[in-house]
């Protein structure tokens, strides 16, 4: 194996860094626009960020071009921690988030698309730091690696090993043979649905500020809001109904939607994953909304409606890993935080921007398990495993099974772990489990009408590394830890 090539990986952290500063500046004319005197803080972190990343450049002159999975987990790794201190600046900077933990926690759960938030006084954040906060989920939502690899091409080497550590899921559909160009395609897609969800909440009667920040949030399945009560601060159906709809299609792998403009219709229709995926979503949406309606009292449609708006808004919300509320299901009977908890760990699907252990891994699982269910019974019987009408290959399904019981492993001890520092034991279920997968709220304390101000610091940096090996999905992040990994 060849050395590990720390002039690539400075080149191309700088070249990240100058993208966050870019973004940083761009962002002074949100407090300009509306007449607020926060716009130095983003100067200035621009600014911090510049020199930084012109010391990268200088660092990185004159580069291997030999790219490996080491340098690819690291540079999609310290991405991530990078984009978060420096995009904390303006929060602590302008004293929005006094503490150092707190802002470091807001921004990590804003980059990693988690929507966890520490935030008491929403509604009291200056235009600038509110957009800044949506943002950091738009950046994070489609990867920043992704984004870059489609509007800054300057590794001058083949971005797949990046692609590769910051894409999710078992399988990735190719729909160009070069990678800049598969992220170009995804990009534009990403863009097309922000703006048109954004048009149809203006429509509903958002101001294009909100509509824009709660595009972000929804597309890249996040849920930061500009409202402390999310998104119950509408009681408005129409909009309700809009950001469900743009949760489940953000949900979808966005490949798919390319296979459509191009009338390729069988892939879309041989999908299992996309088929589940909406299978669980409206099923459990049934269940619970059900479970929300007294049958006895209903003397018109209005509570029927009502119930199955917010049974599906909220299942929707958090098996996309978005997060956004219109009620608080801790006052639901019981039966149905069961539910939640299911959907959160389950995610939505692979090549989405939603976080989980993801609907093909789900799939893929269960029939392993069934077909082991089946040799049991007849042991000289073959029964390979088969994915939309693929054969799936054996070590596809070793992988599917290792991560899905790393991930039950991690979420585990991570429960425990937070007991001990202090949580509550129902905080500490759904704190862990709303991190690890990117979702947004839990439960108790840290549940829909609440947030993460309270927890002890170690828990908020915990939690934090938590988002992160979320988001990167486990083995990207933990492979750093091992010693084989920086073995030549």
């Amino acid at each position: 194996m060849n050395k590990f090539n720390y002039r690539l990986v400075s080149r191309v952290m700088g070249s990240l860094m100058l993208i966050e500063s870019i973004v940083l500046l761009v962002i002074c004319l949100i407090p300009l626009i509306y007449g607020e005197n926060d716009a130095y803080y983003f100067l200035k972190t621009s600014g911090i960020c510049l020199v930084f990343a012109g010391l990268a450049l200088i660092i990185s002159r004159n580069p291997s071009s030999n790219i490996g999975k080491r340098e690819g987990s690291v540079i999609v790794t310290f991405t991530w921690i990078i984009f978060t201190l420096f995009g904390l600046l303006p929060f602590w900077l302008s004293g929005s988030i006094p503490s150092f933990t707190d802002a470091f926690f807001e921004t990590m759960s804003g980059f990693t698309t988690t929507g966890s938030s520490i935030l008491n006084n929403i509604e009291e954040l200056s235009h600038g730091m509110l957009f800044w906060r949506s943002l950091t989920h738009w950046i994070g939502g489609l990867g920043i690696i992704v984004i870059s690899l489609a509007i800054l091409p300057v590794f001058g080497v083949s971005g797949t090993q990046l692609f590769a550590a910051e894409t999710t899921g078992p399988t990735k559909d190719k729909i160009h043979p070069k990678i800049n160009e598969t992220a170009k395609r995804l990009f534009a897609i990403y863009i097309a649905l922000t703006i048109s969800e954004t048009v149809l909440l203006k429509l509903g009667g958002m101001n294009w500020f909100d509509a824009l920040c709660h595009s972000f949030a929804t597309i890249a399945t996040g849920g930061f809001s500009t409202k402390q009560a999310s998104i119950g601060y509408w009681d408005s159906g129409y909009i309700q109904y809009i950001i469900t709809l743009f949760m489940i299609l953000s949900g979808i792998n966005f490949s798919l939607y390319y296979f459509g403009l191009k009338n390729k219709w069988q892939k879309i229709r041989e999908n299992e994953e996309l088929r589940y995926y909406l299978i669980v979503l409206f099923t459990f949406a049934i269940i619970v909304s059900w479970s929300l309606v007294d049958f006895s009292k209903v003397q018109s449609f209005q509570p029927l409606e009502k119930a199955w708006r917010d049974a599906l808004f909220t299942v929707t919300s958090l098996m996309t890993t978005t997060g956004f509320v219109t009620a608080d299901y801790m006052f639901w009977k019981p039966l149905t935080w069961v539910i939640l908890l299911i959907v959160m760990l389950t995610g939505a699907s692979a090549g989405s921007t939603s976080g989980g252990i993801k609907m093909i891994r789900v799939v893929i699982s269960a029939k392993a398990i069934y077909y082991e269910f089946k040799r049991l019974i007849h042991p000289n019987a073959v029964f390979p495993v088969r994915y939309s009408k693929h054969l799936v290959r054996e070590d596809i399904v070793t992988r599917v099974l290792a991560f899905t019981l790393l991930y039950l492993i991690v979420a585990a001890f991570g429960i425990l772990i937070l007991a001990i520092s202090g949580m509550g034991f129902l905080e500490s279920i759904g704190g862990l489990i709303t991190c690890l997968g990117g979702v947004g709220p839990g439960l108790g304390l840290v549940g829909p009408a609440g947030n993460f101000s309270y927890i002890p610091d170690f828990s908020k940096w915990f939690l934090s590394f938590i988002m992160l090996i979320g988001r990167l999905e486990l083995f990207t992040v933990l492979l750093l830890f091992t010693p084989t990994f920086w073995k030549n």
